[in-house]
């Protein structure tokens, strides 16, 4: 609870965007305990823990960028996964449920015990509807319930982390991480820790950081360059030179 302090309020924009719930930003409670380099014995990375093949789907995977390990990139991508389940299934029990058993296997329960859930747990018999599929919208819902009133759960008190404050960009073209760490003048050990998404093949300079993926710098970067562009700009001007009359010359 003290880690969502950090996102909670960017995930929550996220999905209000997206015309979704907003307390589908608890999610993470179930899954990674919001911890950023979690990883399953299934494969699945991240706070929103993906599995690669739906990465793939809905976010952006390069050799140089793996958004799984974006907390902000990968509550996009679980938007967009979500959207697309609860498009398919039409019930957000079923759809939350999908987030563990899969689009697909919820769709076979749905099938054949239609939108009664409580029935579908009860009788659903898929090969991998095991206990961990069984739980996750209970969890889910715990979560939630212990989220929205922390005060009634942990009376001492909790110290929520700060709202993350860096500065972001979008790229328009895949450039090179030590271009960037040029660009913002900020160290490349630097902005490797801001940017956890990045792979080793982009800071040996192996492959760039794709077009689309969104930067993270440290706050007041996008400032600092540009004051000092504004600098730039008002130095001293050099010696007038003589030459032919303005109506004349050359552009």
């Amino acid at each position: 609870l003290e880690i969502t302090g950090r996102y909670h309020d960017a995930f929550v924009a996220i999905f209000r965007e997206a015309g979704l719930p907003e307390d589908l930003a608890y999610l993470p409670h179930v899954e990674s305990s919001f911890q950023v380099a979690a990883r399953s014995s299934a494969g699945a990375v991240g706070v929103w823990q993906f599995t690669r093949g739906a990465a793939r789907k809905f976010m952006l995977m390069t050799p140089g960028l793996d958004e799984r390990l974006d907390p902000i990139a990968s509550a996009r991508g679980a938007a967009r996964y979500l959207k697309a389940a609860y498009d398919a299934l039409g019930s957000w029990p079923l759809a939350i449920t999908s987030y563990n058993h899969g689009i697909e296997g919820m769709r076979v329960a749905r099938d054949r015990y239609g939108l009664d859930f409580p029935k579908i747990l009860d009788e659903y018999d898929g090969r991998t509807f095991g206990f961990a599929s069984k739980n996750f919208y209970k969890e889910f819902l715990a979560a939630r319930e212990i989220a929205d009133d922390p005060g009634a759960y942990f009376p001492e008190g909790l110290v929520p982390d700060p709202p993350l404050q860096h500065d972001r960009v979008t790229l328009e073209r895949p450039v090179a991480a030590t271009a960037l760490a040029t660009r913002y003048r900020v160290p490349l050990t630097g902005l490797a820790s801001l940017n956890p998404a990045w792979t080793w093949r982009a800071l040996r300079g192996n492959s760039p950081v794709p077009a689309g993926a969104e930067i993270w710098l440290p706050e007041g970067t996008l400032e600092r360059i540009a004051n000092v562009g504004k600098k730039t700009k008002a130095s001293p001007k050099a010696p007038a030179v003589v030459g032919p009359p303005a109506a004349t010359m050359r552009p």
